[in-house]
């Protein structure tokens, strides 16, 4: 086994653990130990600042779904790049210091290498218990390794992705393992591969929410098979997911026990988010960027004109300001925020589409409306029909956009649309007199990697996917 040493574990008053992870070294620190026990390696799953974190902001950048300050814009010419559409932009050039995005993931997915290679040759535990841990870590390796080659390589097509890169593949926790940049078909292939092998131990019910169980397996496969444009097999393993947690939360109530404070004009008093770990619609629960572990990203004016009118999810998350020159819609939610694990939402909207691509325009659009009943204040909300197949899956993706704004998600759907070639995305805006475009085949859906990746690439090579 390797020698991998942790420090004392801390027990937050969530009711988490925490863990961090030091260096490889010769000998171990005072105050450190070896890892041995299932418990000792476990625990790296609880450390969520540095295992489960998902940062997808230049994702939300360029989807203008987080609003950036006009200071914001000066000081950071990569976000500009992304937030204004620049395609004159050199963005490989310009990314020399945004690596959170790339290494918190890689961090992660040696952190669950590492539970992989020895949770079913630790002590102090049943084989039931070793297997349960080991697949929980190859279901979040698999989590981590979606989200790089949905941000640094181009969208999975079946007739391209065995030829075109897709991001390293590392399988060993052993400092300077080899890593490959493998085709976007051996990625997948590998996902996978991963979640087929973890499925059969995973538990019905979560030790915590950052560990997923049977139904976040079942949720997760989903979502990878809707990427790869298999409906039959995202179908199959939506059904089963929703059979493990069907609840949807309603936030018309939420909104109604919180009016009396939200209502109050000009006044951004926080109430407590919902979408922490007890969020009834988590499989399971991971954060965001790191620097947003309890607030969520104030939005722009044009993209919130995209929410429907009464949306209670909406109007309990943000509230118009202005603060001289600028207006945007300010975060009025503190607490926690499941950006990064998958939700029963996301779920019905799979199964939502699904049925639109057979042509099930009833059942899609009363799932759709499943949905919409638990969201639209009772005032504003009428069933939403659909005549053909283009407005169902249209209806389906704006509210999917919505309900999952801040995450990956409509970023990678909108580069899965865009492949397919029918439902393309593209946007438009103004901004002081000046009209800027985000094409549908725009280079800049696919992330660069950053310089620190691949200057300094480790025991392999890495190809940039993007020309700039």
């Amino acid at each position: 086994m390797k020698k991998i040493y942790i420090k004392t574990v801390l027990i937050l008053a969530l009711g988490l653990t925490l863990t961090s992870c030091d260096s490889y070294l010769d000998d171990v620190p005072k105050g450190n130990k070896v890892p041995t026990t299932l418990a000792d390696f476990e625990a790296f799953i609880r450390d969520e600042y540095a295992n489960q974190s998902v940062d997808v902001t230049q994702a939300l950048n360029l989807l203008n779904d987080k609003y950036v300050t006009i200071a914001g814009l000066s000081a950071d010419r990569l976000v500009k790049a992304n937030y204004m559409w620049d395609e004159t932009a050199d963005r490989i050039d310009l990314n020399r210091a945004d690596e959170r995005s790339y290494y918190g993931q890689y961090a992660g997915i040696s952190t669950f290498n590492l539970i992989i290679e020895n949770a079913l040759t630790s002590t102090e535990a049943t084989e039931e218990q070793k297997r349960a841990v080991w697949a929980e870590a190859k279901v979040l390796r698999a989590m981590s390794y979606f989200n790089v080659v949905n941000f640094y390589a181009d969208t999975y097509v079946a007739a391209t992705a065995g030829t075109k890169l897709s991001v390293p593949l590392i399988t060993s926790a052993v400092i300077n393992a080899p890593s490959k940049q493998v085709s976007i078909q051996e990625m997948y292939d590998f996902i996978l591969a991963d979640v087929k092998e973890a499925l059969p131990y995973l538990p019905k019910v979560s030790q915590t929410a950052l560990h997923p169980n049977l139904g976040a397996g079942y949720a997760f496969y989903s979502r990878v098979y809707l990427q790869m444009n298999n409906y039959t097999e995202a179908l199959k393993y939506a059904d089963l997911a929703l059979a493990e947690n069907d609840k949807l939360y309603d936030w018309t109530a939420y909104y109604d026990a919180n009016k009396a404070i939200i209502q109050v004009p000009n006044s951004y008093t926080t109430t407590v988010s919902p979408m922490g770990y007890n969020y009834v619609e988590n499989y399971n629960f991971r954060h965001g960027a790191i620097a947003r572990l309890t607030t969520e990203n104030d939005i722009p004016v044009e993209r919130a004109q995209r929410f429907e009118t009464g949306d209670a999810r909406f109007l309990s998350r943000w509230k118009i300001r202005t603060v001289g020159a600028e207006t945007y819609y300010r975060r009025t939610l503190s607490g926690n925020f499941n950006y990064g694990g998958i939700t029963t939402v996301e779920v019905y909207l799979i199964k939502a589409e699904c049925f639109a691509r057979a042509n099930q325009l009833n059942d899609a659009m009363d799932l759709l409306n499943t949905v919409r009943k638990t969201r639209i204040l009772p005032s504003a909300y009428q069933d939403l029909t659909a005549a053909d197949k283009t407005a169902a899956i249209n209806a389906i993706l704006k509210t999917k956009n919505n309900e999952l704004i801040l995450t990956l998600i409509p970023f990678s759907d909108a580069r899965r649309l865009n492949a397919e070639g029918v439902y393309k995305v593209s946007f438009t805006k103004v901004n002081s007199g000046t009209t800027y475009t985000l094409s549908s085949d725009s280079y800049l859906w696919t992330m660069p990697f950053p310089q620190g990746a691949t200057k300094n690439p480790g025991n392999g090579t890495i190809t940039q996917n993007v020309a700039k």
